[in-house]
């Protein structure tokens, strides 16, 4: 994005976004927005905005978080030791990970559970 704003001749906002992700996830949308400060470090904010309605009106509920060049590797070693530790915990069948997948996939299985295969020579 630098590069290519540069090449057009347009001025490059020191505190601007470099890069962004959103992932919507039920009724929450996650932001990675990788930034620059004015001395060119980079840095994350991760933010979680959640829809709420509240007397009928919606509303959005916002969390951010900054996250700094110097905790990059440590955020990432606690976060996907984490997950690892959580994919052990639901291979132990003690605990469930419930997504979008799993609940459609358990939705389809209990459809066919409750109909018989019909063919037409059936009819």
């Amino acid at each position: 994005m630098l590069r290519n704003l540069k090449e057009q001749g347009m001025e490059y906002d020191k505190n601007s976004e470099v890069y962004s992700k959103v992932v919507r996830a039920g009724k929450r949308t996650y932001f990675f927005d990788v930034k620059s400060t004015k001395g060119n470090d980079l840095y994350l904010t991760l933010t979680e905005s959640k829809k709420t309605t509240i007397d009928g009106r919606e509303s959005y509920q916002k969390h951010k978080l900054f996250l700094y060049k110097e905790d990059f590797e440590k955020f990432q070693d606690g976060l996907a030791d984490v997950l690892t530790k959580i994919e052990e915990l639901v291979s132990t069948g003690e605990f469930r990970q419930d997504s979008s997948a799993d609940k459609s996939n358990s939705t389809s299985n209990n459809t066919a559970d409750q109909y018989s295969e019909v063919s037409f020579e059936d009819l």
